[in-house]
């Protein structure tokens, strides 16, 4: 008998008749004599919902509050699957994360779990219970509800299977596993079977979006084994493991879309200051002959421009299109020459020990993407140079 912890994202739960499937999922994983601990996000589309009603209030809401009213769409989804599991004759118990007891710093709208108490969901557990948790949410030392950002649920079924000592953590979502790219974009990405954690880590700072990055780090820092599958397909998904990185070449493209570039008649030390005020990051800060470029994500526009607005020169939409490998020092190469052969305007570009990235204007990323994976990872696979990581 395993013990599981099995999270379903908002599109796995987006409709009562996908609530239904996942009740039958988790009942099968249950009477082939598993304990299942269930991680819910809210309904697809809900939280977003929520966040247009709060600005409908206030464009810069007030960040407590903000998270009190995000917290709600996960209680639903978790009400309606333990129903739609309790109809079917099997034992079910949700609970939110106050009452399994979350404990999480106190940055509110992004916080971060400091521990979690296990014995709550043991106890229904040897009960023969089937125990639907919350995700996203949950509470600082001052008894105040937090969010843990988006994607925070994947953080919190990590959380709960370190606690727990689960023997796998399983995430459920609307692709079948961890593919070269996001294969929405590139109708030839490549699934992969098993991936790195290293690399994992790299391609969710980068922009994939099958795993959130805190969630892949707390998972690699406690141990907790994480398999990717689909809610709406049968198949062993993929496989974060601990093992050595196998690949001696780029393994994956990731994008992050709805950047902002700004340009601020500061100086690098002034801008520095104000962002650790609003907590705010950034993908990067260069000085400039006209004062400072900064690239941040187009949601903390509003309250950017609210402490900068007087200082603020120029906006311009950017795209952040990455690749992600072991021994990047020939493609960097290849892929600024790549970029100047198709006409495309560099702004900036990073490197770390997996990653190289480079920024350009929003309008170019589908052509880069696709050249980029192209050259990089379909290529190399056609040459006998078999990729064993990628990205999504």
């Amino acid at each position: 008998m395993a013990l599981l912890v099995q999270k379903f994202g908002g599109t796995s739960v987006g409709s009562i008749d996908r609530i239904e499937s996942v009740a039958e999922r988790v009942i099968s994983a249950h009477q082939q004599g598993n304990q299942v601990v269930v991680v819910v996000s809210a309904m697809d589309g809900e939280t977003n919902r929520l966040l247009g009603l709060a600005k409908q209030v206030d464009e810069i809401p007030n960040p407590r509050e903000l998270d009190v009213l995000l917290s709600a769409g996960e209680q639903i989804s978790m009400s309606l699957l333990a129903m739609a599991i309790c109809r079917r004759g099997v034992n079910a118990v949700s609970l939110t994360a106050d009452q399994v007891r979350i404990t999480t710093d106190d940055v509110y709208n992004n916080a971060t779990i400091e521990s979690v108490d296990a014995e709550r969901i043991t106890e229904l557990l040897s009960t023969n219970n089937i125990v639907i948790v919350a995700g996203f949410q949950g509470r600082d030392k001052h008894n105040n509800i937090t969010t843990l950002g988006r994607g925070g649920s994947d953080t919190t079924a990590v959380a709960i299977a370190s606690a727990l000592n689960a023997d796998e953590c399983q995430i459920f979502t609307d692709v079948d596993g961890v593919y070269s790219v996001d294969p929405r974009l590139i109708s030839d990405a490549l699934h992969l079977d098993q991936i790195n954690f290293d690399h994992m880590s790299e391609m969710a700072r980068c922009g994939a979006k099958v795993l959130q990055l805190q969630s892949v780090e707390y998972a690699r820092f406690h141990g907790v084994p994480l398999r990717v599958l689909s809610s709406f397909q049968e198949g062993e998904g993929t496989l974060v493991h601990f093992d050595a990185a196998v690949a001696s070449c780029v393994v994956g493209v990731a994008l992050q879309q709805a950047q902002s570039l700004l340009t601020i008649n500061l100086s690098k030390l002034q801008v520095i200051e104000q962002l650790q005020l609003l907590s705010l990051s950034v993908w990067d800060i260069i000085a400039c002959e006209t004062g400072t470029q900064l690239v941040i994500n187009r949601d903390d526009l509003a309250r950017f421009k609210q402490v900068f607005q007087n200082g603020l020169i120029n906006v311009e939409d950017v795209s952040i299109v990455s690749i992600i490998g072991d021994d990047l020092s020939t493609q960097i190469n290849e892929f600024e020459e790549m970029l100047h052969k198709i006409g495309v305007n560099l702004h900036h570009a990073m490197r770390s020990e997996y990653c190289f990235s480079v920024l350009i204007n929003e309008k170019d990323y589908p052509v880069v993407v696709e050249q980029c994976h192209k050259r990089f990872v379909i290529r190399p696979q056609n040459q006998d140079n078999p990729l064993y990581l990628a990205v999504s």
